[in-house]
């Protein structure tokens, strides 16, 4: 989860209230948070939940922290102004990196502590709404050394050349992605793109080369007064929720928001705060928390939590926050009521039903097996449930049998559901055949028989004399000490050498076969010495 680093005297100063610090600590994780190290001095940590990319940065907890502790309970409005400038999106960057906003903030008074909430939350939407700047990447400019209007394009890597920020050589975009520290650590987001989004400015100035890096030219410093912002993504309601979350901690910190008009194909207006209209179902919302909260004091909860509440009768009118991108289900406001109300204040209710949990019978035959094979000198392998049929059917000498398929398979090992447990046991032994022997494994695990689950014991031994006898000593201890009554008969499988197999026949039916593995099987998986098998089906008569 994403930890928050300010200074305490920073918080109250946004706060707009001195309130001791011993009061912060304890009030705070209430919002969803876990205090971190609050020992040094003034500075605190905070590690929020990241359903609240809203609290990313001390502007946003001190908004918070305003409502929630009733010193300005309700929505917080920001005005928005109208900047004038556009900036115009070509079609060129739709298969590229096709969603962009922008936004104005005048007025800023950049300082130490600017300086630092800005990094802070950049770093923190970056990696959490931006997924690493794949999803969402932030660029921020000095807006007095550029002219609009400003273009948003996808261009020929070779065609541009600037100086990206923290260097004094002009490189071109392809340059950037093989020579910057940031090129290098986000080229993979260019991989296979036959254009590279840029934006520049109406004398053809480099802004940015997102989601990469930003040009010197617009670099903020101290003298900064006036920034342009821009987000551009590949999910619009990313971008646009994190440009909300950025403008309105700038909005707090004094700066004055305004507005840019996108032109293109899909004409809008970057940011829009509209508040969210949504409605809350008092007796819901006390029926799912097991409070008896009246409509006002649910409407005060709500207040507390930084949304406009207006009673309707048996429900909430409310004005939700833009910044709020964790609001998807009315379970979220209810939420919302919980946290304002106090999770302390809830109490506990005695239990009125007893129950005991156990181990399901299946399990415990399955944790009596282990024990079994363990005494018996074997070590427990896990294997993947995931497989292919060349795996399952041909390397162990058998015709194609029926499994289910995976849709979409992420790589070609791993098509099919497994049939059997010693194919993918036997890709155990080819990784460890330059271990010492013998190695001595089994596995207690699912297989899937067309649709169903069953649930397989197998055991692999190799070893320069691993022998028929040995495997079958191996299976009558196991039959014996699961106190089955069990028959062995002669039979025939494609795995095993003929003459050196056996079924294992329980109640009539045949439930799983061991012997030596035949070369041709063995040699398919580059192992140079003899390998005994052992599988059984545990089936449900065993549950």
């Amino acid at each position: 989860m994403p930890v928050i680093n300010f200074n305490y005297q920073d918080l109250c100063r946004l706060m707009g209230e001195d309130v001791p610090k011993d009061i912060l600590t304890e009030r705070i994780p209430m919002l969803g948070a876990d205090m971190q190290d609050t020992t040094d001095g003034d500075e605190m940590s905070v590690e929020f939940f990241p359903s609240r990319p809203d609290l990313f940065s001390v502007e946003g907890v001190a908004r918070a922290l305003r409502a929630f502790l009733g010193f300005e309970k309700g929505l917080k409005h920001y005005d928005v102004e109208e900047s004038g400038l556009t900036l115009k999106v070509d079609p060129s960057v739709k298969k590229v990196r096709p969603e962009i906003a922008a936004a104005v903030v005048w007025g800023v008074d950049i300082d130490d502590a600017f300086i630092r909430s800005l990094m802070e939350v950049q770093e923190k939407l970056h990696i959490t709404i931006g997924r690493k700047r794949a999803k969402v990447a932030i660029g921020v400019h000095d807006l007095d050394r550029i002219k609009a209007p400003f273009l948003y394009a996808g261009v020929d890597p070779e065609s541009h050349s600037f100086i990206p920020l923290g260097k004094t050589e002009n490189w071109n975009l392809r340059e950037i992605l093989q020579n910057h520290e940031k090129g290098k650590e986000y080229a993979h987001l260019m991989d296979g793109m036959e254009v590279y989004p840029l934006i520049t400015d109406s004398e053809s100035n480099v802004l940015s080369f997102p989601p990469i890096i930003n040009g010197t030219l617009t670099t903020v410093t101290d003298g900064t007064r006036n920034l342009l912002i821009d987000m551009t993504g590949t999910d619009r309601k990313a971008v646009d929720g994190a440009m909300n979350i950025l403008v309105t901690a700038l909005a707090e910190r004094g700066g004055r928001i305004a507005t840019v008009k996108l032109e293109g194909e899909d004409a809008r207006i970057t940011p829009d705060l509209r508040p969210m209209a949504l409605t809350l179902d008092v007796a819901r919302c006390n029926e799912f928390l097991g409070t008896k909260l009246t409509p006002e004091e649910m409407s005060d909860c709500m207040m507390r939590m930084g949304y406009d509440s207006q009673v309707s009768g048996d429900s909430l009118q409310l004005k939700a926050p833009a910044t709020r991108l964790d609001l998807l289900h009315p379970v979220d406001l209810m939420e919302d009521v919980a946290v304002a109300y106090g999770y302390e204040n809830f109490g506990s209710t005695p239990v009125t039903v007893q129950t005991y949990g156990s181990e399901m019978p299946f399990t415990s035959v399955a944790n009596g097996i282990r024990d079994i094979m363990i005494g018996l000198s074997y070590f427990e392998v896990t294997t993947l449930i995931l497989s292919n049929p060349h795996d399952e059917f041909t390397r162990m000498g058998m015709e194609g049998g029926r499994v289910v398929r995976v849709t979409n398979p992420i790589s070609e090992d791993h098509t099919c559901m497994r049939a059997n447990l010693i194919p993918s046991m036997m890709r155990v032994l080819r990784r460890n055949k330059h271990r010492d022997l013998p190695q001595r494994i089994f596995e207690v695990g699912d297989v899937l028989k067309w649709t169903r689950t069953h649930r397989h014991v197998a055991a692999l031994c190799v070893h320069s004399k691993a022998s028929f006898t040995e495997m079958k000593s191996i299976a009558e201890s196991l039959m014996r000490e699961m106190s089955l009554e069990y028959e062995l008969t002669a039979s025939d499988h494609p795995m095993f050498i003929p003459g050196r197999v056996a079924s294992i026949v329980i109640d009539g039916e045949e439930r799983g076969h061991f012997g030596e593995m035949s070369p041709e099987v063995i040699g398919s998986y580059e192992i140079g010495y003899p390998i005994t098998a052992l599988e059984i089906d545990l089936g449900p008569k065993l549950n």
